[in-house]
């Protein structure tokens, strides 16, 4: 039974009450508050000329379609199916696509596209803040415009306290997320329903005939408009993302008979209020509602769209563990905030990074009408990727035929491009913003990734073989100490560097030795029963190999514990070597030399192995070793 069936069959229980609010809470913050912005955004390309059913109906029905097909069709129904023991998101889809690859070739250009999606993901957690925020706060100048100089301000601050509190975690805080959205879909589906009663008509928008007749009639006017429709999906790739913290069948639940529902209305009840009253076009969402509604419903928004930047941040944190785990990016402090939680994690370098680009994006666009020219590329960006990975996912594990695979996502990826073809006409208004982020991350896990193998082979060049050196260690009367020696080795075929420059100093072994040796799997999480392997090579010499997936953090000593009984290990007696690397370059390197800088960089101000193993540094024994790449 394939892992997709087996997480099909496990989430195919009634889900509780209490799991479908956390569903609420977490996954759809971002999709949830699009109804702020996209709907205004499309309707602006038509500024200057008179608003009628033709421009408003073939809005709404692109709207409706994109919903349906991107995430519903696409999403939801096709490309959940394929989890990774259970996890989501485009790099776990990435590892799927390489495990069920053959060729060197196609796991490298494979790996290439789960790296440019994810960096774009980054770049959707920049942006994501900053246009949220601002098109909530901007409701204050339609219920009291002399506020709106104040707009700017409240919007900085409201994101400096959102990044202040990350480091507490979202235990606390999460409890009252899924009820605040719920309390959200309620309300912008009620005040939507309220005036599709009154303009009923508004509902032929459900036929893409209109959508077609928009296209025909403005044809590259129209082309322009798909970049802002699009907006109306962002967040689509949450759905995927969050799949392992809650499983698909609540999400599809919450998706089809609560969420879609609401969003629909709310759109169309924007439409049905511009056609009849084409002033509110300039901001529909927020005057829609009746005059006594529109201060609460500012409140609300802004709590909103702080908890749809909080799963983003959040999202961001997690993607870039998965990074390192996969070995795309240097080390970095990880700490977590809850005792009971794995996936709740706090990253203060990447925190900062996302505060202070926020901030530079809300200072240098003011507006959400600005940000919104630099948000369409990030999301249909990840979403060109997402259909690259899962045509092959596709067509490989689930035995899909070619020409099913490449017709089925092949139609995704036109629509994909056909949305991203129209961002980036943008790009001189805003849409370079998420591409240079994108090309300057991809450009530096590439460098990382280039500059470790490059550093591995140079290890194995220059190091010892481990069973000849086991082999002559009887005859080499080396003198045993008391004591447990950890060495931490990349590979477990080879002899440490820092075992050997500790002979070579220090002349003796301890009595009972460690080599460990961590290993990142290509799945989320792996199983206790799978996490270690023991193996005695030499009378008090064992070799432990622990494997953690690319969702978990390692943990050597906690490791070591639960193996007391098979290696003796007490964490009193017990010392770690670790070898120090200096790496400078080589009088022929074998990278460019920009690339050979930005690596030498980022290593250098990489966290220390001891911090990212968890290893108590009052046991460390560091050995210094020059190395030239």
């Amino acid at each position: 039974m394939s892992s997709a069936a087996t997480s099909e069959t496990l989430h195919k229980r009634k889900p509780a009450i209490g799991m479908l609010l956390a569903v609420l809470g977490v996954v759809y913050g971002d999709i949830g508050t699009s109804p702020l912005y996209a709907f205004k955004a499309s309707l602006q390309f038509f500024d200057g000329l008179p608003v009628t059913s033709v421009e408003v109906l073939g809005i709404l029905s692109l709207i409706f379609w994109s919903l349906v097909l991107i995430v519903t069709v696409k999403y939801v129904t096709l490309v959940m199916h394929a989890d990774n023991h259970g996890e989501g998101g485009i790099l776990a889809l990435m590892a799927l696509a390489q495990r069920v690859s053959v060729g060197t070739g196609l796991r490298n250009a494979l790996a290439l596209v789960g790296i440019a999606g994810a960096c774009l993901f980054f770049g959707d957690g920049i942006i994501t803040p900053a246009i949220s925020v601002l098109s909530a706060v901007e409701g204050l100048e339609v219920s009291a415009p002399d506020l709106k100089q104040y707009v700017l301000p409240i919007s900085a601050t409201v994101i400096i306290l959102l990044f202040m509190m990350q480091y507490r975690g979202t235990g606390s805080v999460g409890r009252i997320f899924g009820p605040v959205m719920a309390v959200w879909f309620v309300v912008i589906g009620a005040t939507g329903l309220v005036e599709v009663v009154q303009h009923p008509f508004v509902l032929l928008a459900l036929s893409p005939s209109y959508a077609v007749a928009l296209c025909i009639q403005y044809k590259g006017l129209a082309f322009l408009v798909l970049g802002a429709v699009v907006l109306c999906v962002t967040g689509a790739e949450a759905l995927y993302a969050d799949m392992g913290h809650f499983g698909a069948h609540p999400i599809r639940l919450t998706w089809t008979f609560f969420v879609l529902p609401s969003l629909v209305l709310n759109y169309f009840g924007q439409g049905a209020l511009v056609l009849s009253d084409p002033a509110t076009a300039q901001n529909p969402f927020f005057l829609l509602g009746p005059g006594w509604l529109r201060l609460p419903l500012v409140i609300l928004a802004t709590v909103a769209t702080v908890i749809a930047s909080q799963a983003v941040i959040s999202g961001a944190y997690s993607m870039t563990r998965q990074c390192m785990q996969l070995g795309f990016l240097p080390r970095m402090t990880v700490r977590h905030t809850s005792n009971t939680e794995e996936g709740q994690i706090y990253v203060p370098q990447v925190n900062t990074m996302l505060l202070v680009g926020v901030l530079i994006l809300v200072g240098a666009f003011k507006t959400s009408d600005n940000l919104a020219s630099a948000y369409g590329i990030a999301v249909t960006g990840t979403f060109l990727c997402t259909a690259v990975l899962a045509m092959v996912v596709f067509r490989r594990q689930f035995h899909w035929s070619r020409l099913a695979a490449v017709t089925v996502f092949g139609l995704f990826f036109l629509v994909d491009g056909v949305f991203f073809a129209a961002n980036s006409l943008k790009i001189v208004e805003g849409g370079w913003v998420p591409l240079a982020m994108g090309v300057a991350l991809t450009t530096m896990m590439t460098s990382w990734k280039r500059g470790r193998d490059l550093l591995l082979a140079r290890w194995k060049q220059d190091s010892m073989p481990l069973a000849p050196f086991l082999a002559r260690l009887p005859q080499s009367r080396t003198t045993r100490v008391p004591g447990m020696a950890i060495f931490l080795t990349g590979n477990p075929g080879y002899v440490p560097t820092s075992l050997l420059h500790n002979l070579k100093h220090n002349k003796v072994l301890h009595e009972k030795v460690l080599f460990v040796t961590v290993l990142t799997a290509d799945e989320p999480e792996v199983p206790p029963e799978r996490r270690s392997e023991v193996a005695e090579l030499a009378p008090g010499i064992n070799r432990v190999i622990l494997r953690y997936g690319f969702m978990e953090s390692p943990n050597i000593p906690r490791a070591l514990e639960e193996l007391e009984s098979k290696i003796g290990f007490d964490p009193m007696q017990a010392s770690y070597f670790l070898g120090r690397e200096v790496l400078v370059p080589a009088m022929a390197p074998k990278m460019p030399w920009w690339r050979l800088w930005l690596f030498l960089v980022m290593a250098r101000n990489s966290v220390p192995a001891t911090e990212f193993f968890r290893i108590p540094s009052d046991r460390v024994v560091e050995l210094g070793v020059r190395i030239a790449i």
